[in-house]
């Protein structure tokens, strides 16, 4: 129930003590000011590994072969591996009830593109038609690489939004001829656009057995690609990801004959138990923010605790004469606790939101690689609204008890 005299109270006691009010409630707003701040930054930091990982496929599993390093049962270092068809048929079929999407590439850079008048040196890469999902391309227009053209090795190309910008500017590009190295004509059939930006728009796409055919290539194939089916358990997916992917490794190596502890050789990256430890890394980083936060807000709780009983000893007699007059212990403890409730809360939203402010200015002007628009979610701030709370609460209790035990034949006796 809405009490006036008590808020006279209250606003009467604070303009006794201003500069001391002033200086309390100033640790609390920069308590909250500094947690929002830095869960802000957390928030950034998430946001930036995220759309780092969306660049592919999360859950993918890459393959490729190097050159050998150490020599192994009487082989020399120095061997150049070559993937082949034959070795991503038979991966296909071992792992099969685990895979979700697959393809094999052959890839060419700087392969030289011509349409009319325009012309640029572009990665071209042959692939199936799972390499769409893989690396998380959408189409801007008409459709991607289908099985049909992979079985008939048709000449038709999937270019990235930037390539076609560069040759076809305004044109649209589908049903288009353009040559490869000014001989070799390819029709386009879609446009795709990908997270990872321009340089990974910067590429066609054509079936991977006519880019064997086209590069004399033979069956020879530059890298394999999986995504793995996930689970339930995000965890149990981590698990199912790395096993496959320390099996696929020990296939491999022996199939080539290479040194088990050759890692250059055989490379197999499983982005899942990558993206594991780096979210768990932001955990980690968000708890010390939270941390932070939370020890300069108590800096600031202990600061309204030492005010508010400064207050109680200083109305020592004016609660001496309440108690005298019938006022419960419940009602004193009441009236402190309301002042350190309102003295916490008013400093708490202040600093709130000088941080939100902040943060939203500075947002837009914050974009890294691993930091992206740092912003104090609504979660963030609902959760500083309890603990404003719960420290105001948390800040009278002991003055308010202190108050509530007051005797009053003893407190009209204080000087």
């Amino acid at each position: 129930m809405f009490n006036i005299e008590r808020w006279q109270e209250i606003f009467e006691t604070i303009g006794k003590n201003k500069l001391r009010t002033f200086l309390t409630g100033l640790s609390v707003a920069s308590g909250i000011f500094i947690l929002v701040i830095l869960m802000g930054f957390a928030n950034g930091i998430e946001n930036g590994v995220r759309s780092e990982f969306e660049q592919d496929a999360t859950n993918s599993i890459s393959i490729r072969t190097g050159t050998t390093t150490k020599g192994y049962k009487g082989l020399n270092p120095g061997r150049r591996l070559q993937l082949r068809n034959g070795d991503y048929e038979n991966l296909n079929q071992k792992y099969q009830d685990d895979i979700e999407f697959k393809t094999s590439t052959y890839s060419t850079w700087g392969g030289q593109v011509n349409y009319k008048n325009q012309q640029g040196n572009y990665r071209i890469e042959g692939a199936y038609p799972d390499q769409q999902y893989i690396e998380n391309e959408s189409m801007v227009s008409g459709r991607f690489i289908n099985q049909k053209d992979i079985d008939e090795a048709r000449k038709v190309a999937v270019l990235g939004y930037q390539m076609k910008q560069d040759l076809f500017k305004d044109e649209d590009a589908i049903g288009k001829t353009i040559k490869f190295n000014t001989e070799i004509n390819f029709q386009v059939v879609g446009v795709y656009t990908d997270p990872g930006g321009s340089r990974e728009e910067s590429r066609v796409f054509i079936p991977l057995t006519t880019a064997q055919k086209v590069f004399n290539a033979g069956d020879n194939i530059r890298s394999i690609s999986y995504t793995v089916n996930m689970q339930d358990d995000f965890d149990e997916s981590v698990k199912l990801s790395a096993a496959m992917t320390q099996s696929i490794e020990q296939d491999l190596k022996t199939k080539f004959s290479v040194a088990p502890d050759d890692r250059a050789a055989i490379r197999v990256f499983d982005t899942l138990e990558q993206a594991q430890k780096i979210f768990g890394l932001i955990d980690t980083i968000r708890f010390v923010f939270w941390f932070i936060g939370i020890g300069t807000i108590i800096a600031g709780i202990v600061g309204v605790s030492n005010i508010m009983l400064i207050i109680v000893k200083e109305r020592t007699k004016e609660i001496g004469i309440r108690k005298a007059l019938g006022a419960l212990p419940s009602s004193i403890i009441g009236m402190i606790l309301h002042e350190a409730i309102f003295i916490t809360a008013i400093a708490g939203f202040i600093g709130l939101f000088f941080g939100v402010v902040l943060l939203e200015l500075v947002s837009p002007l914050v974009e890294t690689d691993f930091l992206r628009y740092p912003k104090a979610d609504f979660a963030t701030s609902i959760t500083t609204v309890i603990i404003l709370i719960v420290a105001g609460a948390i800040a009278g209790f002991i003055p308010a008890r202190r108050a509530a035990n007051i005797r009053p034949i003893e407190a009209l006796r204080d000087e």
